[in-house]
């Protein structure tokens, strides 16, 4: 950019033309406009002009979210169609939490729980393997903090999930435990992640792989040997919405406790009223 500024013309300068005072008085003139008008925007940005710069980096950044949000969206759409074509193609079976229960206890067929740690410490099946696929990001560079608010924005502070990473040695770690023939039942909270983790292991070489068609969450408590402080269809839940009671668990647990149960809540829910009052 260097080759492209013009010269500075000033009363120096013109002093050698030999023009007369009048001349060179409006030459200044036309000279000094002609600078001011090339001086960089930053130096005469008006309020209202910064105002709609503002506006279109806010506008620049929710487009990029989309982005994002589209990629995942696609890469979701992706992923979905592999995981129909392993239970299609039968290199995953399906099985029931019911049907797992049996193989579990009748035939001692090991357990893969790949729920993260804020649900695995709740509530687990007795004897399971446990080795999770996500577990929550701990680190807090500048690329973490960013996704950790966004997801306490987009619903983390009701649900309580905290921000999730995959965990690089997950097959690692399986193939320490489990051989590659192994019968293996992989299991999650709600299906999904345990899903994921069927792709994986199938991708490294297992081929007797049985998913938990949704998840442990849908157990009954006779289908399991459950350990922990909580049920396991509890292990799932948190944030605001589980010390409110709404949650379409804690709805079910009421319909079958009684009044005991919903008066918990919904003195936990003026509480929280009075102190938004205050």
């Amino acid at each position: 950019m260097d080759s492209l500024e013009l010269p500075s013309l000033n009363a120096h300068k013109i002093s050698h033309f030999n023009l007369p005072k009048e001349q060179s008085t409006r030459l200044l003139s036309k000279v000094h406009h002609f600078n001011s008008s090339m001086q960089p925007p930053s130096l005469k940005l008006s309020p209202t002009y910064r105002a709609q710069r503002s506006r279109r980096s806010v506008i620049q950044m929710q487009a990029g979210d989309e982005d994002f949000e589209l990629k995942q969206m696609r890469d979701m759409a992706a992923a979905k169609k592999r995981w129909d074509a392993l239970i299609r193609e039968g290199k995953v079976k399906i099985l029931t939490p019911r049907e797992a229960g049996y193989a579990i206890q009748l035939s001692n067929k090991p357990l893969l729980d790949v729920r993260p740690s804020v649900e695995r410490k709740k509530a687990w099946v007795k004897a399971s393997t446990w080795i999770p696929i996500f577990e929550a990001d701990d680190n807090f560079d500048a690329g973490t903090v960013t996704r950790k608010v966004t997801n306490f924005v987009m619903g983390g502070w009701w649900s309580g999930m905290p921000t999730l990473s995959y965990d690089k040695q997950f097959l690692s770690k399986v193939e320490e435990k489990f051989p590659k023939d192994a019968d293996l039942i992989v299991a999650c909270q709600r299906g999904l992640r345990s899903l994921a983790a069927c792709d994986l292991l199938n991708n490294a070489g297992y081929r007797n792989l049985f998913w938990v068609q949704g998840g442990l969450e849908a157990a009954e408590e006779e289908d399991f040997i459950v350990e922990g402080p909580q049920p396991l269809k509890f292990a799932g839940i948190g944030g605001v919405s589980e010390f409110l009671g709404w949650t379409d668990q804690q709805r079910a647990a009421a319909a079958k406790e009684g009044w005991g149960y919903r008066l918990l809540f919904s003195a936990r829910l003026v509480i929280v009223y009075i102190f938004y009052l205050l």
